[in-house]
């Protein structure tokens, strides 16, 4: 007997769309392969965009940068345009008196005028926000006050506190600017 033997056979029958299985592979790789084309495009487009936008950011930043940076240079080259403006009446004051002093011997009169420009440039850095600090007969404070010396105290109350003031201290508008320099009793 013989045996019988399958021999693989090719279906060239078609399908029920009528086409072949070989050629409707082809074609749906061929679709696939269009869609990958078309998505990477997409996706190609799209980082194209994310680049232009970073681009566009990063140029406005340094743009930002440099424009702040020339504005912070222009406000510290004019920031004490106002202060020296205001001083200018005081410095005026200050010529006449010493016009006055060249001319007249009248010392009653000479120290008048002088008081006179000293309570003028003092009230006129006090509008701008000056402020003398109180230094004497106050506990000596480190965050405010340097020690230059210390000296025995004249009473037993006054120890640890500012006997005497060497510099004045000042304010500006509240924050300190300058720390006074004082001896304190010990």
């Amino acid at each position: 007997m013989m045996e019988e033997q399958e021999i693989p056979q090719t279906n060239s029958t078609a399908d029920n769309n009528g086409s072949a299985p070989e050629v409707q592979a082809d074609e749906n790789a061929a679709a696939t392969g269009a869609g990958t084309e078309n998505e990477t495009e997409k996706l190609q487009a799209e980082l194209q965009e994310q680049k232009d936008k970073y681009l566009r950011l990063m140029a406005e930043f340094d743009n930002f940068r440099r424009r702040t940076a020339k504005e912070r240079l222009e406000l510290v080259q004019t920031a004490g345009k106002d202060v020296i403006v205001s001083l200018l009446d005081v410095l005026d004051d200050c010529d006449r008196a010493e016009k006055q002093l060249a001319a007249n011997d009248d010392i009653a009169s000479q120290k008048e005028g002088v008081h006179l420009v000293f309570n003028k440039l003092r009230s006129t850095l006090q509008q701008k926000g000056l402020k003398a600090m109180e230094s004497i007969n106050q506990e000596f404070d480190v965050e405010k006050h340097e020690a230059i010396t210390e000296i025995p105290a004249p009473a037993e109350e006054m120890k640890g506190k500012v006997i005497d003031e060497v510099t004045r201290g000042y304010y500006l508008n509240d924050k300190i600017i300058r720390f006074a320099k004082v001896v304190v009793g010990k």
